[in-house]
């Protein structure tokens, strides 16, 4: 636990700098009449999160708080598994969104990863299969107005599109 918590905290510092680095190719500060700089946001979020490592990177040398302390393993064997089966199945989710497109993959994570993993009941399960496609359709497709791939389940949205557009 001891050398999950340094490496995590160095890694994420360096990828904070990184970010702070990229940032500061556009303006990152305030520009007159038209408010923070395209740069700002990632800029300075990446620098709170670079004092956050450092802080965590300090309470690890001094041997603060539990997990700094800790000799336990990182990982047990059931945690292990139950990532290695969440990180599986959204790599299949992934794959599947140029099959099926976004409104068909999530859905089938979310039973799966909800329903057998998680032990929802089948209302909930599927409550939040239903629900999460809609939201995410009415939130990127009308009011964004971005696109989300549908695989071949594209002519299924030209009805939908005809009454929107």
């Amino acid at each position: 636990m001891r050398r999950a918590e340094l490496v995590m905290a160095v890694v994420l510092a360096a990828f904070s700098g990184y970010l702070m680095w990229k940032s500061a190719e556009l303006p990152i500060g305030w520009i007159p009449k038209r408010g923070p700089g395209p740069g700002a946001f990632p800029f300075w979020l990446g620098a709170g999160m670079l004092a956050c490592c450092a802080w965590i990177i300090l309470r690890w040398l001094r041997g603060g708080g539990p997990q700094a302390s800790s000799d336990e393993p990182y990982m047990d064997r059931h945690a292990l598994n139950q990532f290695l089966l969440g990180a599986g199945s959204l790599g299949v989710m992934i794959g599947l969104i140029h099959v099926i497109g976004v409104y068909g993959a999530v859905p089938l994570f979310l039973i799966f990863y909800m329903r057998v993993l998680g032990g929802h009941t089948w209302l909930k399960t599927g409550l939040m299969a239903i629900l999460t496609p809609v939201a995410t359709f009415l939130f990127f497709e009308i009011a964004l107005q971005i696109t989300l791939p549908k695989g071949y389940t594209e002519p299924m949205f030209y009805p939908i599109y005809d009454l929107i557009y």
